[in-house]
């Protein structure tokens, strides 16, 4: 920079402030350095080909012999919701008398003994085997993937005689623009994978807009853990913060809460999971909690927000289960899975959304709601869930019939 040119630009620090300033900073380095290519999710050689998918399929297993089922995820992070839901399936699996292998796909080459240490942590009744995909899938009657990147790996490295399944819990190519990788995540639905939709609104979008065959398994609700606790006085109301995770409506929480703090000043915002910088209102952070804190931390508050512009988010009945109203943003996907007379719904729009928090925070009986808020979901749990997917698994690998596509025991169930 010129000598000349200092003034000026001391000038467009001081207006923009040291934190835009850095922001842009990071901004033009991240665009020089070609930084964004770290965001493609698979190696070049793990993008499959519908017509070269690997699709050798194994006899039958004896009839009485246990199976082992292997599992293809990306390396989870503490209290990642994707990975517990698919957790609770391998330990309704291994529940059932088969063994698991969870297969660990890194693009990056982390140490997955690593890797293995935070599953172990976070998810600590779960027995099963963890590997490097890098090793090869072998010795496994069935492999599930459980997302677009891990379908495409499947395709390519799945070459031993399997089944090969894929429990699909949210409509991927909605999470991108239009563009290559939305290309490829719709991909991933032809490449032969048998998929276990979870939920009424995956398994819609995916029969009628794509054409697949779908099973679905119903959502389930963690009532063991999100469960009453002794009466306490509630106030303030709490948002799931996921900045960097467009679906799960940041950007429309940070717009409404200005809003809602400047009638309700009195109110205390609650943060939890990952820094949120720029709310414009005071708030009480507290970063990652576990699903114990968080139980607790609901039953203090009126309210919560629980965005989701895909799949509903599993915060919606948790928060339900502990007493806590949620605020949804309407749409026709989110209902699908949560049936419940208590969720406040809003037009996403700022006004709307503060708008329900307000009337969450000025019910006349707040100790009455939070007790029929968690009776509307009382005696919930995955257990149905659990069973349908090891019904679905064992029909696939050893050739017996299942329920129809698409029909869950016992009809559908509310959602979570």
């Amino acid at each position: 920079m010129r000598a000349r040119d200092l003034p000026a630009a001391a000038r467009r620090v001081r207006a923009m402030g040291a934190r835009e300033t850095a922001q842009r900073a990071a901004a033009r380095l991240y665009r020089a350095t070609g930084a964004a290519a770290l965001d493609f999710p698979l190696l070049p050689g793990d993008v499959a080909d519908p017509g070269s998918a690997a699709r050798a399929v194994a006899a039958a297993p004896p009839a009485g012999r246990p199976l082992t089922i292997g599992w293809l995820c990306v390396p989870p992070g503490p209290h990642s919701g994707g990975h517990t839901t698919m957790f609770r399936m391998v330990r309704a699996l291994e529940a059932a008398g088969h063994r698991c292998v969870l297969y660990l796909y890194d693009r990056h080459g982390g140490d997955v003994r690593q890797r293995a240490a935070v599953v172990r942590a976070g998810w600590p009744d779960v027995r099963a085997e963890i590997r490097d995909v890098a090793d090869g899938v072998h010795g496994v009657d069935a492999c599930v993937a459980t997302s677009w990147q891990t379908a495409h790996v499947l395709a390519r490295r799945g070459t031993d005689p399997m089944r090969r399944l894929y429990f699909v819990q949210d409509v991927e190519p909605y999470f991108y623009p239009h563009g290559a990788q939305r290309a490829l995540a719709e991909d991933s639905y032809r490449l032969g994978l048998r998929v276990l939709a979870l939920g009424e609104m995956v398994a819609g979008h995916l029969r009628a807009d794509l054409g697949v065959e779908v099973d679905v398994v119903p959502f389930g609700c963690d009532t063991e853990v999100y469960r009453p606790l002794p009466p306490t006085t509630r106030s303030g109301v709490v948002l799931y913060a996921k900045p960097d995770v467009a679906r799960r409506g940041y950007d429309l929480a940070r717009l409404a809460l200005p809003a809602f703090h400047a009638r309700h000043p009195d109110q205390e915002i609650h943060v939890y999971g990952d820094p949120a910088r720029d709310l414009g209102v005071p708030a009480t952070r507290h970063g990652g909690l576990d699903p114990e804190a968080l139980n607790a931390l609901y039953h203090r508050t009126l309210a919560g927000l629980a965005l989701s512009f895909t799949n509903i988010s599993l915060v919606a009945e948790e928060m339900l289960a502990a007493g806590t109203v949620p605020v949804v943003n309407d749409s026709a996907d989110a209902r699908a899975d949560l049936p419940n007379p208590h969720v406040l719904w809003a037009a996403p729009t700022p006004a709307a959304v503060a708008g329900a928090l307000s009337a969450a925070v000025g019910h006349p009986d707040p100790a009455g709601r939070a007790a029929a808020v968690q009776a509307s979901v009382a005696g919930r749990t995955w257990a149905e869930a659990q069973a349908r997917l090891v019904a679905l698994v064992e029909g696939q690998v050893r050739g017996a019939p299942s329920a129809p596509s698409g029909a869950a025991p016992g009809g559908r169930a509310a959602g979570s």
